[in-house]
């Protein structure tokens, strides 16, 4: 029996603090109910997800490389406030063949405006913004339907 597609799920900076971090802006629920609701819905479809999270940049770069590496279908990716600083995730994002799709729990257009500038958006597949928690679970079918 062949394993099912293979899904990274890669969360940076803060995102551990899901919950209780601003749950005006990023909502109550936590990082890890998020993960139980993306493993239901990626079973459901046939998906396997590795989801995992680092305060650490290049742990998100080594990750993305071993989302290559292990012929993943996809990445999603909320690299946290590395989106608007970090060239070194675009650049392994630009790297990979694997289709990276951006996530963010608040949409970023509607904040401030250093925020309004994604490094990771131009060289992602897609980006999914502002539905809180549920953005996850938009890009977790649209990765399904790549």
């Amino acid at each position: 029996m062949t394993a099912p597609p293979l899904i990274f799920v890669l969360n940076g900076p803060n995102l551990n603090l899901l919950g209780t971090r601003e749950p005006e802006i990023y909502g109550v629920e936590t990082l890890d109910d998020i993960a139980g609701q993306l493993e239901d819905q990626a079973r459901e479809a046939g998906l396997e997800i590795d989801l995992r999270q680092s305060n650490h940049e290049g742990h998100l770069i080594d990750w993305l490389h071993e989302a290559n590496a292990r012929g993943a279908k996809a990445v999603i990716l909320n690299a946290g406030g590395f989106t608007h600083t970090s060239v070194a995730l675009h650049d392994a994002v630009k790297a990979i063949q694997v289709p990276v799709i951006e996530v963010h729990l608040s949409n970023p257009q509607a904040r401030e405006s250093f925020r309004r500038r994604s490094l990771i958006g131009s060289v992602a597949r897609g980006s999914i913004c502002g539905f809180g928690a549920r953005s996850y679970s938009l890009a977790l079918d649209a990765a399904a339907r790549l």
